[in-house]
C-alpha cells in the first residue's frame, strides 16, 4: 500500500474513532484488495465496501482542519515517545495543543478554502535532538506553510524545558512563534522517539 494513502487512512480512523482503534496494526497493510477499495467492519458486523480517501479533504465529513489537529496531537506523541509522553501529556494536552488547533486554524484561513485542497502533513516527526513536530505543506508545490517544533531549554539552576513553537513561510520561517513550555526536570531529558 502506498505509504500516504495509508498514513491518510491511519488518520482518517483516529479521528473517526477518536483514537479507541489504533491504527497501526498489520491489519491496515492488508485491507486493499486489487480495486483500491478498502473493507470496514460495521457496526452490525457486516462488511461496508468504501472508497479509500486519497488525500485528507476526501474523507467525508472532515475537513483538513479538523484532521490536521487529530494528527497533530499523534505526530507530537509520537514524537515524545514512551519516556517523555507519560510525563508531560497533561500539561500538552492543556495548554500547548489548544494553542496548536488554533495556529493551524488561522493558517488555514489565511490561505483560503481553494489552498486545503492540496495540503498534507509530514509523516515522520524528526527524532534524536531535532526539532521538528510536523509540517504542513502544499503537496503540489512542496513549500511548508507552517511548521510545528519543540527544542529543548536548559535554563541555569532550574532545570530542562521543552519549548514549542511554530515557523511559517510569510516570514522565510525566521521567527518563532511561541506556543509554551514545558518543565522536564534538572536532570537531561531523553531524545526524542525513544
Amino acid at each position: 500500500m502506498k505509504k500516504w494513502i495509508q498514513k491518510s487512512l491511519m488518520a482518517a480512523v483516529a479521528l473517526v474513532t477518536l483514537g479507541f482503534i489504533t491504527p497501526s496494526h498489520e491489519i491496515w497493510d492488508q485491507l486493499l484488495d486489487e480495486r483500491g477499495q478498502k473493507e470496514i467492519a460495521g457496526s452490525t458486523g457486516t462488511a461496508v465496501a468504501a472508497e479509500l480517501p486519497t488525500t485528507f479533504t476526501e474523507v467525508e465529513d472532515a475537513p483538513f482542519s479538523e484532521l490536521a489537529k487529530a494528527t497533530a496531537r499523534d505526530r507530537a506523541y509520537e514524537k515524545f515517545g514512551s519516556k517523555i509522553g507519560p510525563a508531560i501529556s497533561d500539561e500538552f494536552d492543556q495548554v500547548i495543543l489548544p494553542k496548536i488547533e488554533e495556529a493551524i486554524e488561522i493558517t488555514l484561513v489565511s490561505i483560503g478554502d481553494d489552498g486545503g485542497r492540496s495540503l498534507s502533513i509530514s509523516e515522520q516527526p524528526a527524532g534524536g535532538y531535532s526539532e521538528k513536530i510536523f509540517h504542513i505543506f502544499d503537496t503540489e508545490s512542496g513549500k511548508d506553510l507552517i511548521r510545528f517544533h519543540v527544542r529543548t531549554d536548559k535554563r541555569p539552576l532550574d532545570g530542562y524545558y521543552f519549548n514549542f513553537h511554530y515557523h511559517t513561510s510569510e516570514d522565510g520561517y525566521s521567527r518563532h512563534i511561541e506556543l509554551g513550555d514545558i518543565f522536564w526536570s534538572k536532570n537531561t531529558p531523553p531524545k526524542w522517539l525513544s
